[in-house]
């Protein structure tokens, strides 16, 4: 190793040897990153970041984001020696069953944990949504004399998180927004699992990052704990964002040191042993030297803890001073908004409007009665209607709420998880029908249980002249497979009124609300009360009943006007609308029977594939192929979406 202070040695590799005692205990986990990378964790949490393990939700800390996710050894092992509440009996139990160090970091799950990471690149796109809300806050609230909001987004990724184009999309956004607070420390040791990294990536890595707007700072030797210091400190007067490569060796001090097998699979107990050997570590398996402890506990804990005091005295000034902003950010911090249904639109009965539209009503209505309502669209804002408010979000108008993320759907999506994992209410939208761009996006807010909001215009081959590969078919099959996840799909303009205020109310998971490019009719059974129940009855029969029709969408009103042309025959349905199936399969088994009674004859309709529906009905009207290109009406007459065609279908069910 380079020449470090005895203290920076034994802390170093105190990680290094609690990360393989974990993985070798559990037979899983990820050596090569743990060794290599361990003193770039050390550097930073010593050094620079601006945590406190005693209050890990203060406002102003530091983010730190693990984007290699599956160095959470390494990530644990810091934690612990920093104070936060991960314990030698939690780092033994790493990767068992229900224990606080799971395979890859879950924010809300282990202490100190600020992201949800795994998926490679997800990691850095979530902190470049951290930083430009840093940013925001800092535009909004700081004055001459009192910076209150000041903190930094550091981020640990390696070669994998660099290739993937999530990363890529993030990293461009974040360089043309001048996200300055964003460090990103890159573990470069031209290793991945498969072999070399040029094998199949030979770019010039100062070159690109500098061409999308990056400070670019490199440390030759991955061990100097003083250069990776300095070059921090670089970063850190930058006025752009930053990233450093250190050039590392994966595996480092063992046997398989440089080798791709050493990423991920345990060393196993020889070459444990020949590591012990190498660094000259004497200690047990989970020993650490008390002198780490009593160094982590002043460099970060009571580092931290004063640091925060600090900024409480600073916060105690600004309320004094600026009584008004203290009342607002206070809300921030605590994310204290709300607003009644009341305060959004009420349709009448026969008006029509497309409900994209009515959802931008209810953003624009929204945004004004709350300020931390912030989002934007890949660049489909003239069409999907997605818009924040205050302008757009850039480096002169740090306050703006509406973001121009480009036509970056993937990094779009998970910078909004960022960004309400830093506090705020974020969104975004695009079609539908590339919502498979984002599907990683919306799963890893599902499985950190964040209120995210995803906005989708353009839900069916109404669509029509832009043809099938803007006709969403199997999407919302797959959107409503999420588990932990609400989708909205709602019928008519005041059903959208509804989707925004439940899906605004819900805290612990993530929202999809779907809407139309083409008007429909405001229905006359159309109630708040039904759609929190995610399916209810619409138009109720008038008389004995002789069926069910079961839709959400456009189709509903199609249904309604199916059941008057039964009625008229002298049968009568009734009309289900389904603004969320999430929402109705967790209503009780008496409220299911209520709506779609067993042993009476029901269909289904969708203009989508029907397998979300057979759980409901053995009877669905849906789409099994790929769209096609015409007008709005020749499509859907082509596909049986007429009145006349879903009459006949349902008067042959038997």
């Amino acid at each position: 190793m380079s020449n470090l202070s005895k203290i920076d040695e034994l802390s170093v590799n105190s990680i290094r040897f609690l990360g393989m005692d974990q993985i070798n205990k559990a037979k899983s986990g990820h050596p090569g990153i743990v060794l290599g990378a361990a003193p770039i964790m050390h550097t930073l949490f010593t050094r620079h970041l601006n945590v406190d393990p005693n209050d890990e939700t203060w406002f102003n800390r530091d983010r730190f984001i693990l984007s290699a996710g599956h160095g959470s050894a390494m990530l644990y092992a810091t934690l612990h020696l920093a104070g936060f509440n991960v314990k030698i009996d939690d780092l033994k139990n790493f990767r068992q069953f229900e224990s606080k160090t799971p395979g890859h970091p879950e924010v809300f799950w282990t202490s100190g944990v600020e992201a949800s990471t795994g998926p490679l690149g997800q990691g850095i796109a979530m902190a470049c949504g951290m930083a430009l809300t840093e940013k925001f806050l800092e535009g909004k609230f700081n004055k001459p004399n009192n910076r209150i909001i000041n903190h930094y987004t550091y981020v640990l990724c390696g070669d994998g998180c660099l290739q993937e184009g999530i990363a890529q999309e993030a990293m461009s956004l974040a360089g043309t927004l001048r996200l300055d607070k964003l460090i990103i420390l890159y573990d470069s040791n031209d290793i991945q699992l498969d072999g070399e990294v040029k094998g199949c990536n030979t770019e010039n890595v100062k070159m690109k990052m500098e061409a999308m707007g990056f400070s670019y700072f490199r440390v030759d030797d991955g061990n100097d704990v003083d250069a990776i210091s300095n070059a921090i400190e670089e970063a850190k007067q930058s006025d752009l964002p930053s990233i450093i490569e250190i050039k590392t060796q994966i595996g480092y001090g063992s046997p398989l040191a440089g080798d791709c097998s050493v990423h991920g699979a345990p060393l196993g107990p020889d070459n444990t042993q020949e590591l012990r050997n190498a660094l000259e570590w004497k200690y047990a398996e989970f020993e650490v030297p008390e002198e780490v402890y009593q160094f982590y506990n002043r460099r970060v804990a009571e580092k931290g803890d004063m640091v925060n005091t600090k900024w409480n005295k600073a916060l105690s000034d600004y309320q004094d001073e600026f009584p008004d902003e203290y009342l607002e950010l206070d809300k921030f911090i605590n994310n204290d908004f709300s607003f009644d249904l009341e305060a959004l639109p009420k349709y009448e009965v026969g008006f029509e409007e497309s409900t994209r539209k009515v959802s931008s009503y209810c953003t624009a209505i929204i945004s004004s009665l709350v300020p931390n309502y912030i989002g934007g669209c890949a660049d489909v804002a003239k069409s999907t209607l997605v818009r924040g408010a205050n302008g757009n979000f850039d480096d002169e108008n740090t306050t703006g709420r509406n973001i121009l993320f480009g036509i970056r759907e993937h990094a779009m999506g998970a910078m909004v998880n960022g960004m309400v994992l830093h506090g705020m209410s974020a969104f975004c939208g695009c079609f539908l029908a590339f919502a498979d761009y984002m599907k990683d996006d919306i799963r890893m807010a599902a499985l950190m249980g964040i209120p995210s909001l995803f906005v989708y215009s353009h839900d069916s081959i109404a669509v029509g002249e832009d043809g099938p590969t803007h006709e969403p078919i199997e999407q919302l099959t797959m959107l409503r497979s999420i588990p932990n996840t609400l989708v909205f799909r709602p019928c008519d303009p005041n059903e959208m009124v509804y989707a925004f205020k439940l899906a605004y109310d819900t805290k612990n998971k993530p929202s999809v609300i779907i809407s139309t490019r083409q008007k429909v009719r405001t229905l006359a059974g159309t109630s708040y009360e039904g759609a929190k129940h995610g399916g209810y009855i619409v138009r109720k029969e008038n008389g004995k009943l002789d069926g069910v029709i079961i839709a959400s969408g456009s189709e509903v009103s199609l249904a309604v006007d199916v059941a008057e042309k039964l009625s008229e025959q002298g049968r009568e349905v009734r009309v289900v609308s389904m603004i969320s199936t999430n929402l109705f399969d967790l209503q009780t088994p008496e409220y299911k029977e209520s709506i779609i009674p067993s042993g009476v004859k029901n269909m289904a309709i969708e203009m989508a594939h029907p397998m979300p529906w057979y759980k409901y009905s053995r009877n669905v009207y849906g789409i099994e192929t790929f769209g096609l290109s015409a007008p709005a009406s020749k499509v859907m007459s082509h596909f049986g979406f007429t009145v006349d065609k879903v009459l006949e279908y349902y008067n042959n069910i038997k």
